[in-house]
């Protein structure tokens, strides 16, 4: 069976629901469409943990891409931080939740950190794959095959890293994708349907799965945004959904 989640965001919690709901196999995959880290505590926790399983495989989200650029280890390079000063990069990650990472981090061994570092500037931007004859394309937030249509010359997210963890515009569009289902994180699905608590968005060919878990576990984010997060997972052979709670639970 071939699983599907992404934003974790340091919720162990949640994920370990998700991982007995699930029950894995060894014949199973458990793609991860990245955002593993930052809000909550846990996420370097997870991230060692999804490293030690054979049968999960993880795209690079924008936090993981904010954390590499913060402590000087950028994805794409040198190149990518030259015109930054890392008091900048350090701001952003933590305006967007890293403070909670960056306290685990400093205190995890140097070979850990090696082996982290290594293992994240390794992860792909989208990952394609086949289930039972429907092609799917797996991206954290954008396809690159969509980058020259939505990123002019001058445009901020010049790069295509950039463009596959940021961008929000191109997996949400209505024009027709060239011959796949889109299935992408980033965006929390309240922002496209109003379903309380947030559950996974499908119209069309387009797939939206991050249903808020780096929202506190037992509040409403804000009057602003009355909405329980949770962390979803779907099973692309029949479409099953498996939610951290169950559809209709209140949790304030």
């Amino acid at each position: 069976m071939t699983y599907v989640l992404s934003d974790i965001h340091g919720n162990m919690r949640r994920f370990h629901s998700i991982l007995r709901q699930i029950d894995l196999k060894s014949e199973d995959t458990l793609y991860i469409l990245g955002d593993v880290i930052d809000r909550h505590p846990h996420g370097i926790k997870i991230l060692r943990e999804i490293m030690a399983m054979p049968n999960a495989k993880m795209l690079l989200g924008n936090h993981e891409y904010m954390m590499l650029r913060a402590i000087g280890e950028p994805y794409d390079g040198p190149e990518d931080i030259r015109d930054r000063e890392p008091d900048e990069l350090l701001r952003l990650w933590y305006r967007n939740g890293g403070d909670a990472t960056h306290h685990f981090w400093k205190h995890t061994r140097l070979v850990v950190r090696a082996e982290i570092l290594d293992y994240l500037k390794s992860l792909p931007l989208n990952i394609d794959v086949v289930v039972d004859g429907t092609p799917y394309k797996l991206v954290h937030a954008a396809a690159l095959d969509r980058y020259e249509e939505y990123v002019p010359e001058g445009h901020d997210q010049e790069t295509q890293t950039h463009f596959a963890v940021w961008n929000r515009e191109a997996s949400l569009d209505y024009a027709r994708l060239d011959g796949y289902t889109l299935v992408f994180g980033h965006t929390p699905t309240c922002y496209i349907t109003m379903d309380n608590p947030m559950c996974i968005w499908r119209e069309g060919q387009r797939i939206g799965i991050d249903c808020g878990a780096g929202w506190p576990d037992e509040q409403k984010i804000s009057w602003m945004m009355p909405t329980n997060g949770r962390l979803a997972c779907l099973r692309l052979e029949d479409m099953k959904e498996f939610y951290s709670e169950e559809p209709g639970l209140e949790l304030i």
